[in-house]
């Protein structure tokens, strides 16, 4: 038994290429666009870095908070509030001796 070819209509021919230029150009989007598979690689490694940076950034902020309670006027740390009389005004007590150090 013989099959017969149907004979395509420039038509039908130009509406198929159009059709595979398109999913041509979806799927170069897919794997090459800003959300594809190529950008997961970099969206990976600019997250690991941020979350480093959020946590150096929220260590820090726990260190504040902590220098700021110590520093709350209702009840001071009076070691704190010395430390920081002692560089912030270059005041001493009578009886210190005060011994500078070159870096």
């Amino acid at each position: 038994m013989q099959t017969r070819r149907v004979a395509l209509l420039p038509k039908d021919s130009l509406t198929q290429s159009l059709a595979l230029v398109a999913l041509l150009v979806l799927g170069a989007i897919g794997v090459a666009g800003p959300s594809g598979l190529l950008a997961w690689g970099e969206n990976a490694r600019l997250l690991e870095q941020r979350e480093s940076e959020i946590a150096k950034l929220s260590h820090e902020r726990d260190q504040l908070k902590n220098r700021v309670a110590l520093l709350d006027p209702r009840h001071a740390d009076p070691d704190l509030v010395g430390e920081l009389l002692r560089s912030n005004l270059n005041v001493a007590h009578p009886d210190e001796l005060v011994i500078s150090v070159r870096p």
